[in-house]
């Protein structure tokens, strides 16, 4: 699958929909976001299991505001709904592959158990 831009309006649908979700946080004007993309878009087509949407912050200044973006590109990793990775900063190819097979590899059940006990903790 190549990337597809996600939006205000359809970011829940694309979360809630697929299982795993990787997502840039770019704008034209910044020129390291610019080196990545072709970078994210050959790695998105050599792993069609996984969404790689594109979100750019210009046009999606409040979706950006609500995941706290500073600085881009920022790189988001969703699975099953749960944030697992945000980072901000180029990737190069070999370390996009690995993020792409450690998010793949994840035990869910054991993550969303995780998530499960520290909102009951901070309840």
């Amino acid at each position: 699958m190549a990337t597809v831009e996600i939006t205000g309006e359809n970011f829940e649908e694309m979360v809630s929909s697929h299982d795993l979700v990787f997502v840039d946080f770019w704008a034209s004007w910044c020129g390291p976001c610019r080196s990545f993309a072709p970078t994210y878009e050959k790695v998105s087509e050599a792993h069609p299991h996984a969404v790689f949407a594109k979100v750019d912050t210009e046009a999606e200044q409040a979706l950006a505001a609500s995941f706290n973006i500073m600085s881009i590109p920022t790189l988001m990793i969703i699975r099953e709904q749960v944030v697992l990775f945000s980072q901000a900063g180029a990737l190069s190819e070999s370390a996009l592959v690995d993020l792409v097979e450690k998010a793949t590899a994840l035990d869910m059940q054991e993550i969303h158990r995780q998530v499960a006990q520290e909102k009951t903790a901070h309840s």
